[in-house]
């Protein structure tokens, strides 16, 4: 088999911080075609320090270079029409998150993809750490029964970006983020949710499959931010359970800028305990099963680099490679859009 033909479509700063890093590791595997990006100097940059054959601005230019893995980092109102057409040119698809902001728009993805007989990833990098793979194999092997109850808490450090006022730590010093893709509601679908809590819900709902059924939200975004940095939100998710899930923007520096990101759940014969910053996972059920998971330090960091090797394992055709598929980032996308519906109506948001 000869190299993966490799698409970029949006190399923005995190692709040029996580994605590209991570595929240039595995240069015996991949083929750089085709790279998209706004911006001719740092498109030129970035295709001389990868060696793509292709540079353009222009989306389709990329998949006409012929691809068979493509990775989507554009802004999320993009993500619709670029992802669709990479699937439907034949080529594995790695979205970044959030997958899109209407979710009719993530189920049509997840279709294409199925009707194409191609993988679809989406990019929740905490689904390919140690710590969270050995969680999802105790939760698949022991089980909760039905969910009761779910709480879902994440603070990370994004004061500046949703302000206007600075990037993220972990930004690539030479490609800034374009505030817009962050900040302007049309290109973002909103803030800290968007940005940030659909990693929690990427992770949650990962352990526990379930989907979201209806929400009341609160956000707030002091200092005048464009967008909302924190979020308060009441589920309920279709079988029957209820849950919250909360977010806030914390101060630059604060923990060493690690992720706080916990999902406790009880369901109807045991619990569990996910605690990526204090690298915690526990399991209980009446039967006797009390375990708690072995973790060495750093097992709960986030893994910039997991998805995008998933993307080439996937289509290598390495079985489980795919641990963020479609699906489980529509349902992420299914339960912020009832939270965004529910803060601009002040009412509970059911889905229709």
């Amino acid at each position: 088999m000869g190299k993966l033909r490799l698409g970029v479509i949006g190399a923005g700063s995190w692709a040029v911080a996580a994605h590209l890093p991570a595929l240039a590791e595995r240069g015996e595997e991949i083929e750089f075609a085709g790279v998209c990006r706004k911006g001719g100097e740092a498109l030129r940059r970035i295709k001389d320090r990868y060696g793509f054959r292709v540079a353009s601005e222009d989306y389709r230019d990329v998949l006409d270079a012929g691809v068979d893995i493509c990775v989507v980092a554009s802004p999320t109102a993009l993500h619709h029409e670029q992802v669709r057409a990479a699937l439907e040119a034949g080529a594995h698809v790695l979205c970044e998150k959030p997958m899109t902001i209407r979710p009719e728009d993530a189920w049509d993805l997840v279709e294409t993809a199925r009707r194409a007989g191609r993988e679809l990833l989406i990019s929740f990098g905490w689904n390919y750490s140690p710590m969270i793979r050995a969680a999802k194999r105790l939760v698949d092997e022991h089980g909760l029964g039905r969910l009761e109850h779910m709480t879902v808490h994440m603070s990370s450090q994004t004061r500046e970006l949703l302000s206007n006022t600075g990037a993220y730590p972990d930004a690539d010093p030479d490609t800034v983020p374009e505030p817009a893709t962050w900040t302007d509601p049309r290109v973002s679908g909103g803030g800290y949710g968007q940005a940030q809590l659909s990693h929690a819900l990427g992770l949650a709902l990962h352990l526990v499959p379930e989907r979201v059924e209806c929400a009341f939200a609160l956000m707030s975004g002091p200092d005048e931010a464009p967008v909302e940095l924190h979020d308060a939100i009441a589920l309920r998710f279709t079988g029957g359970g209820v849950g919250t899930l909360s977010g806030g923007s914390a101060h630059l520096g604060a923990g060493g800028n690690k992720h706080a990101l916990e999902v406790r759940a009880i369901g109807s014969e045991g619990q569990l305990l996910v605690d990526v910053e204090r690298e915690l996972v526990w399991l209980y059920r009446p039967d006797g099963t009390d375990i708690r998971l072995p973790v060495s330090p750093g097992d709960g960091a986030y893994r910039p680099w997991g998805p995008a090797n998933a993307l080439v394992d996937a289509a290598l055709g390495r079985a489980g490679a795919n641990a963020a598929p479609g699906d489980l980032g529509a349902r992420t996308v299914e339960a912020l859009d009832l939270a965004y519906r529910s803060a601009r109506s002040g009412r509970l948001e059911a889905r229709s």
